[in-house]
């Protein structure tokens, strides 16, 4: 995609890359919650096929494109990113068997209050004050969303909590790696160490699909594969903090599709919520605009 994005500054072909990958997000989002919600799989079944599938679209791809994308310096650190990837990834498909997409996605924008905060300590970014305020504006709007103080929370409302905590330092581990590692070498480790310690833990509720699920978690996988590898591209070319409040647009996103599929009404509050979001967004954009030559 960044072949389409050539006269553009790195900071805004970083925002169109995070805008894309949440959209596809959105897509996987209501595929995965269709499947764990509505047709009842097991959530340790769908991530197991969903990556492993990602997996097996974007090898030979990679492989043939990047020759040398599994060479590494950094095993370690690929290990222990894919580790807080497989913790966010559980707590996150299961809260979508729980919680609808709304709800689950104002619960995700946590992260980048994370991201924003930890940033500055662990990779030496300058977190402005504008930055900030767009971060804080926007999790500001998440908290009107979820209305923790309503009937209708639940304590199933804090898995996409944990997601939130842990994608944020996967996040965090991205930005870091991406300046030695390559975003084929970023996706395909994800990719590969994901497949065998979801199989583990999906071999306690079992692997098999009939012929509909398989061809839900095909699709799932395919827009997985293409999602991660915006997202690390993104992180390549932008500061961590500066591309989070893009992430908030998956918000507008999943609404639409959980209203379209599965009829999920948000309550009014919602509306206050996002355009709080949004407006952080394109706030941000126009400062970074003033304050960088074209």
């Amino acid at each position: 995609m960044t072949r389409f994005l050539p006269t553009l500054t790195p900071t805004t072909a970083g925002a169109i890359l995070m805008i894309a990958a949440g959209l596809l997000f959105a897509l996987i989002n209501t595929l995965v919650q269709y499947g764990a919600m509505t047709m009842g799989l097991p959530p340790a079944r769908i991530a197991f096929w969903q990556y492993l599938i990602a997996t097996l679209w974007l090898l030979p791809w990679v492989l043939w494109r990047y020759p040398n994308a599994l060479r590494t310096q950094a095993f370690g650190k690929h290990v222990l990113r894919v580790g807080f990837a497989v913790i966010g990834v559980q707590f996150w498909i299961t809260g979508l068997a729980y919680v609808p997409i709304w709800q689950a996605i104002a619960l995700i924008m946590l992260s980048p209050f994370f991201v924003t905060a930890m940033a500055g300590l662990w990779l030496g970014e300058e977190v402005s004050a504008h930055r900030w305020a767009a971060v804080v504006t926007g999790f500001f709007g998440g908290a009107l969303i979820l209305a923790p103080w309503s009937d209708a929370f639940t304590v199933h409302a804090l898995l996409p909590v944990g997601a939130a905590i842990f994608w944020g330092l996967v996040s965090l581990m991205t930005k870091e790696m991406s300046q030695r590692e390559s975003p084929a070498a970023l996706t395909l480790y994800l990719l590969l160490l994901l497949t065998p310690i979801n199989a583990g833990l999906g071999l306690s509720v079992g692997l098999m699909l009939d012929a509909t699920s398989a061809t839900l978690l095909l699709g799932a996988g395919l827009l997985t594969a293409l999602a991660q590898y915006f997202l690390a591209r993104a992180y390549s070319i932008a500061d961590a903090a500066y591309l989070q409040p893009f992430d908030h647009l998956k918000l507008p996103f999943n609404v639409v599709l959980g209203f379209a599929v599965f009829g999920y009404a948000p309550p009014g509050n919602l509306w206050l919520g996002a355009a709080l979001i949004v407006g952080a967004s394109m706030a941000l954009v126009h400062q970074e605009a003033r304050l960088k030559p074209a």
